[in-house]
């Protein structure tokens, strides 16, 4: 088994600031409406690229078919579970040429968000074989986040990583764990851990390996680190940034912006 270890420091996104952004997002999501096929925004403005297929607007059962200009790619979205009291669930599937992905994502009592959980599957075009699929879940208890960051600075951390993630293919298996705590400045300091294993009798084989190319894994793994880290900072501060209406209408813009197409010089050539 390998274990990859970095820390990151990133800007931190309290409980109550959490809890009013998640809760301005579904009041937005829910001030929109079925109209036909179309979702409009309260204004009567249509949401891009959505268009409702199945079901009513949602509620438990509607499928959504999403487009984008240019794109070959099916995506199409299910409502599983639309409660805000309780929980909210989404099914996506995409299918492109090259592959097939399908994802749940499950959050727990949203209007005072607790738990969010994600499982999906992988796999290549049909013919493809086992070395094209894998599947992965994910957990992340937000209540064991915040009693992390709540900890003195440089307290021991919980045993448990409050959030955690698995994927498996018929090769290997890894596993995510993160644990947060609070830095002298306020953010958070993040450590992660990432555990890799072959499968089956191919266990001796990745060992080895991972042991001889060790120096140039971990270097991507330090480097894929901080560049979610950076993603992680911009998009946090851009968010604590805006107040309540600048970010309604960031979302009523984002929501009403089509795709722009490809320029046809930008294309690649049809084929003969």
């Amino acid at each position: 088994m390998t274990v990859l270890r970095h820390s990151v420091t990133v800007l931190a996104l309290g409980p109550d600031r959490l809890q009013e952004l998640t809760k301005l997002i579904l009041d937005f999501t829910e001030s929109t409406q079925g109209r036909g096929q179309e979702i409009v925004l309260e204004n009567g403005q249509p949401v891009a690229d959505v268009r409702l297929i199945k079901g009513r607007h949602l509620q438990p059962g509607a499928r959504y078919e999403l487009s984008e200009t240019g794109s070959t790619d099916q995506v199409t979205v299910l409502i599983r579970e639309w409660r805000r009291s309780k929980s909210i669930a989404v099914e996506q599937l995409l299918i492109s040429d090259d592959l097939t992905v399908w994802t749940v994502l499950r959050l727990s009592t949203p209007d005072r968000p607790r738990l969010l959980e994600a499982e999906g599957r992988v796999r290549g075009p049909e013919g493809s074989g086992a070395l094209r699929r894998g599947s992965g879940k994910a957990r992340l208890d937000l209540a064991a986040w915040w009693a992390a960051v709540d900890l003195a600075p440089r307290a021991r951390s919980a045993v448990r990583a409050p959030a955690t993630a698995r994927l498996k293919h018929r090769l290997f298996e890894a596993r995510l764990y993160l644990r947060p705590r609070m830095t002298d400045d306020g953010r958070w300091q993040v450590d992660v851990a990432v555990t890799v294993r072959g499968r089956w009798l191919l266990r001796p084989v990745a060992a080895f390996a991972l042991m001889v190319a060790g120096r140039p894994v971990r270097r991507g793994f330090c480097s894929a680190v901080e560049q979610a880290a950076d993603g992680w900072n911009r998009a946090i501060g851009d968010l604590l940034a805006l107040g309540p209406d600048d970010l309604r209408a960031e979302l009523a813009r984002q929501a009403t912006e089509r795709t722009p197409e490809e320029p046809m010089d930008a294309r690649p050539p049809d084929r003969p």
